[in-house]
């Protein structure tokens, strides 16, 4: 049955410079030509869907606007179709603006250090072989929807002290805010409103009996002033670290997946010297970045000689800079022992990633993993792949063959 709440769908682009859309199914399918040809014509592209938004095309304007906090705002940090009023402590502090945004940021930091990550690793390795253990015998797998998936979910599960079993829970929030909320406000606002008593329930808890996990950990936090955050700021924050933590690194692992069954000489070189995984990674997550992010003008501005206006989104593509080639050389082919790779996939500037080491290691770990198990393996012929629409890009739907069924 149809959503009849949904709002009609955009018309289709038929000029992508003048008028793009980044929920265009021809965009959802392939952005890649799509980035090229706006890039070829402006550093800086703009349409009047969204109520107007820019997106910058090269590395270079993308680094720009990342790292101007007084003309961009990040207290939107989605390009929909409508600018409702901005919720206080929304997802601090990937919606925070300096000054709060240093403190909220700082708060996040220790527990997702690279020592916290080493003690996580194990059991990391376990969620990847009890997930693979599920369907080896089968010799065929959607693995998106049966291994990358789940695998950052149960890890931030595991991180934020809540049932692993709550797992499709989370990914249907998930799916409501990050693509059916760009055209459905209701879907955004139930997903959250659902969020925040989901974990209000979980801090009542701990309340009467204390944990040691990232919920309790920001329950205790104190503000630059000493005084325990507000929970709008705790809520805010689990509720970015769910959303953030969950379908950015399962879109980067189900994309490095697709590309080792449609490339068997990279799979067959990182079975042959696994020590390269760790390279790989990064030039996967260059070549298939799952995440772009938006900023709001909020003052006027030019960006690589570009005007900006007031009253316009902008769409910061971090996919979009990591293929441009005055930065990348063979910026369109995947060089899994690319040495020198100062990619964006984890953003730039002050909202750079608090969760990359987490990211990092899942997606080794899960490589790894499958590889040992799952050495040889293609697309399915008979099968579909599907992409996410909107502002995290990754296979929905990744039809497997291995073994026997190859």
């Amino acid at each position: 049955m149809s959503d009849v709440s949904q709002p009609a769908a955009h018309p289709p682009v038929t000029d992508w410079v003048n008028d793009f859309d980044h929920t265009d199914p021809q965009w959802t399918d392939d952005p890649f030509p799509i980035w090229e040809e706006l890039r070829a014509a402006s550093p800086v592209v703009h349409t009047e869907r969204f109520l107007g938004c820019y997106m910058p095309t090269t590395y270079e304007a993308v680094r720009e606007i990342a790292n101007d906090t007084e003309h961009f705002s990040s207290r939107r940090i989605i390009v929909r179709d409508v600018r409702p009023e901005i919720a206080r402590n929304a997802a601090p502090p990937i919606t925070s603006d300096p000054p709060v945004h240093k403190p909220a940021k700082q708060l996040l930091l220790p527990p997702f250090t690279p020592d916290a990550m080493k003690k996580l690793e194990p059991r990391m390795r376990a969620i990847c072989n009890e997930l693979i253990d599920g369907f080896i015998a089968d010799g065929k797998v959607d693995a998106a929807a049966r291994y990358s998936k789940y695998i950052p979910v149960q890890a931030v599960a595991h991180m934020l002290g809540i049932p692993e079993s709550d797992s499709d829970l989370f990914i249907n929030w998930i799916h409501m805010i990050l693509e059916l909320g760009i055209k459905d406000e209701s879907k955004l606002l139930q997903a959250v409103q659902e969020m925040s008593d989901y974990f209000r329930a979980h801090i009542e808890e701990r309340r009467s009996k204390p944990t040691d996990d990232l919920i309790s950990y920001l329950m205790n936090a104190k503000d630059k002033e000493g005084q325990p955050l507000e929970e709008s700021h705790v809520l805010g924050s689990l509720r970015l670290l769910l959303i953030a933590g969950i379908d950015t690194t399962w879109s980067a692992i189900g994309s490095s997946l697709w590309h080792l069954a449609r490339t068997p000489a990279d799979r067959e070189r990182l079975i042959a010297e696994p020590s390269l995984i760790p390279t790989a990674v990064e030039e996967l997550l260059r070549a298939y970045s799952p995440v772009t992010m938006a900023r709001e003008v909020v003052k006027e501005t030019t960006i690589s000689g570009c005007p900006v206006k007031t009253g316009n989104m902008v769409l910061l593509s971090f996919p979009a800079a990591n293929r441009d080639p005055k930065m990348f050389p063979d910026a369109d082919k995947v060089v899994i022992d690319r040495r020198e790779n100062r990619h964006a996939a984890f953003g730039l500037g002050i909202h750079r990633c608090v969760g990359s080491n987490l990211a990092r290691m899942e997606m080794q770990v899960a490589l790894e993993e499958w590889l040992k198990r799952i050495p040889d393996f293609v697309l399915d012929p008979a099968g579909t792949v599907t992409w996410s629409q909107g502002t995290v890009r990754g296979p929905r739907q990744l039809p497997i063959l291995f073994g026997r069924a190859m």
